[in-house]
């Protein structure tokens, strides 16, 4: 790579290192009911006891989450709003209607962002990028998802009563903020790793796990080849909301290019919910792999629990007219490291 074309944030051509000091400033989590009965219930910011969250629509309710979310994570920041130069946010509804719904009940300069269930980790990479380049001082990196609006929108309403196969996930119903600048006393954000399309052939649209899976591979091992790191380097590695059939292959092809996991990988669509039938294999949605990273492992990180954690959020690239016709669906991945401690 010439001299001309490798900056000093730029490692590869998928991987950037960021040099600037920066960090979380605060984040913050609200979630549904099934969520707030969850392993992970005492470290949310928020949750509401019905799935309408006040509204009169699941779609409206979406947009509450969403915007709860942000409004938390600027007090937990110790900012004001007029100290937020822009929300970048994703969610998973045509034409990013949360996103465009919120930011205009909230009035903040907006980027909409679309990676599906990996728009996490798109989000937050994206507003880290812009921070460590000073283009802003504080950014709100936010994403949302609802039981309820994706089964309508990617599969079939709730009323409809369709009988899911075991190897489905249940959308999480919740959102995620976290706010980016420089300096302070949050968890550092120092990688972040911009996945490829994978599409492995796969058209079950309930196979979300097994699409995924080939996708979290490549970014994962891509982020260790372009940072010279191991496994061993973390002491958490994360993906996005595989859940068990996802896990499972995730870590046997990790396993295969010479990436021992064992010990250090979960996957956060197994870490919401208890594992059982009423979940079949666990947690999906953009708020699966938000509402892990920006409570539990941001408080471990924040406690010296954890020094250095590697999240790797999932996303299947399919809309219901490419389902419909009978296509593939693309997957990607990204990922972002954090490092605790001052």
């Amino acid at each position: 790579m010439s001299t001309a074309t490798k900056g000093k944030n730029r490692v590869s051509q998928q991987t950037w290192r960021f040099n600037e000091d920066v960090r979380i400033q605060g984040s913050a989590v609200v979630v549904g009911p099934k969520e707030a009965e969850g392993p992970l219930k005492d470290l949310f910011d928020k949750s509401y006891d019905d799935m309408y969250a006040g509204q009169d629509s699941w779609e409206k309710a979406e947009k509450k989450l969403m915007e709860d979310a942000i409004t938390f994570a600027i007090k937990k920041a110790n900012l004001k709003k007029n100290q937020i130069d822009q929300i970048i946010a994703g969610d998973l509804l045509n034409q990013n209607i949360t996103v465009s719904f919120t930011a205009e009940k909230m009035q903040f300069p907006t980027l909409g962002m679309y990676g599906a269930c990996s728009s996490s980790m798109l989000t937050l990479s994206t507003a880290t990028a812009l921070v460590n380049a000073r283009y802003s001082n504080y950014i709100v990196a936010a994403c949302s998802s609802h039981n309820a609006t994706a089964e309508r929108q990617f599969r079939y309403p709730t009323e409809y009563g369709g009988q899911k196969p075991p190897h489905s996930q249940v959308t999480v119903t919740g959102a995620g903020a976290a706010v980016v600048g420089i300096g302070g006393k949050g968890p550092r954000i120092t990688y972040s790793t911009v996945g490829k399309v994978i599409d492995m052939g796969i058209t079950d649209p309930f196979a979300m796990g097994a699409a995924m899976a080939p996708a979290a591979v490549s970014t994962i091992a891509t982020h260790f080849i372009d940072t010279g790191r191991s496994p061993s380097d973390y002491d958490l590695i994360v993906t996005g909301d595989l859940g068990s059939v996802g896990y499972a292959i995730c870590k046997d092809m990790l396993a295969k290019e010479g990436y021992n996991v064992e010990g250090v990988y979960n996957d956060c669509g197994l870490m919401i919910y208890p594992l059982d039938e009423e979940v079949f294999a666990g947690a999906s949605g953009c708020a699966s792999s938000a509402s892990v990273t920006y409570s539990y492992i941001m408080k471990q990180l924040q406690s010296g629990e954890l020094k250095k954690v590697l999240v790797c959020a999932t996303g299947a690239l399919l809309s219901p007219t490419s389902t419909q016709q009978g296509n593939s669906i693309p997957c990607i991945a990204h990922a972002v490291a954090f490092e605790g401690g001052e």
